[in-house]
């Protein structure tokens, strides 16, 4: 396996591009950097093998070992730990491993007919990241995300998320009104506007397509005006609002529960 120790490498300055959010595009496509074990882990078994897995050459061994076993030799390079240093994203040891990872882009939904969630220019990569976590855990398969969302494929978007990117169906850069048009199942938004109704206190449908909206400005006038449903969360006197993750999260999980026993 080919040992690297240069910052002149070529390889070496493609990765420290794609760690550093410089992402390579071919085509349609884009090559992103997965740093990690568990993101490494998660990839191998829900898209396949990496394009490339970097591995830092004094620590193969342990965990490691487990992951070269299913990537051939011709996909594999070593970095040594002075060059993998520079590639860690987190504060600590790191863990030695990396791919880089081909994307395809989901195409423009037709129509949307199952759970869903809807993100309307959630600009921080931690909330979008958690927001894709929540949308797994409760069993939501796409999340569309408007213009002017956080980039989903950003790196403090894949750390957020911890994997979940590859159990669901990511749409991105989408028009408010191509998403309103494609859908067929109700329209939820939070709100406090006077009619909207108490979350704890609703029957909520068992499919539809959950919105949440911008960190200062909220869900956009258009949303809230073609919801089929508003909704209010009961809190404290005194408290103005929730963090979009945190609103989004007991949203989901209500109506995960209400529709648990189905």
């Amino acid at each position: 396996m080919k040992l690297i120790e240069s910052r002149d490498n070529a390889m070496y300055k493609r990765v420290l591009k794609l760690v550093r959010d410089k992402r390579e595009q071919v085509d349609t496509a884009q090559y992103i950097w997965l740093e990690g074990i568990h993101l490494c882990q998660m990839w191998l078994e829900h898209k396949g093998l990496p394009e490339l897995a970097v591995f830092e050459h004094e620590r193969v061994g342990d965990e490691l070992v487990e992951l070269l076993r299913y990537i051939p030799d011709r996909l594999c390079v070593h970095f040594s730990a002075q060059l993998m240093s520079t590639l860690r994203q987190v504060v600590g040891k790191g863990q030695g491993v990396g791919f880089v990872v081909r994307v395809e882009p989901s195409l423009a939904p037709v129509t949307i007919q199952a759970n869903a969630l809807l993100l309307d220019q959630v600009q921080d990569p931690g909330n979008v990241g958690t927001l894709l976590r929540t949308a797994a855990a409760c069993g939501i398969q796409a999340v569309y995300l408007s213009k002017g969302c956080a980039s989903v494929w950003s790196q403090k978007v894949l750390r957020s998320a911890q994997g979940a990117h590859f159990s669901l169906r990511l749409y991105e850069q989408l028009k408010v009104e191509e998403v309103i048009q494609a859908c067929q199942v109700p329209l939820l938004v939070t709100s406090l506007a006077p009619d909207a109704q108490d979350l704890y206190a609703s029957p909520l449908p068992k499919q539809a397509l959950w919105v949440v909206g911008n960190e200062g400005q909220g869900v956009s006038v258009e949303l809230q005006q073609a919801a089929a449903l508003r909704l209010f969360i009961p809190q404290a006197a005194g408290v103005e609002s929730l963090n979009v993750s945190i609103a989004a999260a007991l949203c989901l999980y209500e109506q995960y529960r209400q529709h648990r026993a189905s």
